[in-house]
């Protein structure tokens, strides 16, 4: 069959175009796709950043409780926390003023872990004795914490003080 030079001109314009068509349907999800991910690239960096950040903190918090348990094992085996204040008070020549000392524990729901806590009340010390027992307590080696304190005069005209203490430390 043979075809006129328009009839030709008409098919190999149709063919351009559903050549074009077809093109246009394969190249426009590769465009699209292509911006999709040009776009996920600082949302996925961001990402990356917080996951190298908290990467970071729990690297850091395995170091503090590697630390932890190896000075827990360095405690002695008997250790409590009322004998070890008992002895520092002593040491520092305030077990006389102590007017209480109530132990207690307590059980952390989440962890499980047993927290000892001691409340003292001294009475009738000096600033420099408290000062020395609490250096005492703060860096000894058997990880023990003073969370509370409240310090108020005795009232009279000597430089005496009273204080009210909570000390705490976890158990194994």
């Amino acid at each position: 069959m043979k075809l006129n030079r328009r009839e030709k001109y008409s098919i190999y314009a149709v063919s351009g175009l559903i050549c074009l068509i077809v093109l246009i349907q394969f190249i426009s999800p590769l465009i699209e796709k292509r911006k999709r991910l040009t776009r996920a690239i600082p949302v996925k960096s961001g990402q990356l950043e917080e996951i190298q950040l908290l990467k970071s903190k729990y690297d850091a918090m395995n170091r503090g409780a590697e630390l932890a348990r190896v000075q827990f094992s360095k405690r002695e085996k008997d250790f409590t926390l009322f004998s070890f204040l008992d002895k520092f008070s002593d040491k520092a020549g305030i077990k006389n003023n102590i007017v209480y000392m109530k132990p207690s524990t307590s059980v952390d729901k989440n962890t499980g872990y047993k927290t000892s806590i001691v409340a003292m009340k001294l009475q009738a010390i000096t600033l420099k004795e408290l000062t020395s027992f609490l250096h005492m307590v703060e860096t000894s080696k058997n990880i023990v914490y003073i969370t509370r304190l409240s310090i108020s005069k005795t009232g009279k005209k000597e430089p005496f003080i009273n204080a009210l203490l909570r000390v705490e430390t976890s158990e194994i």
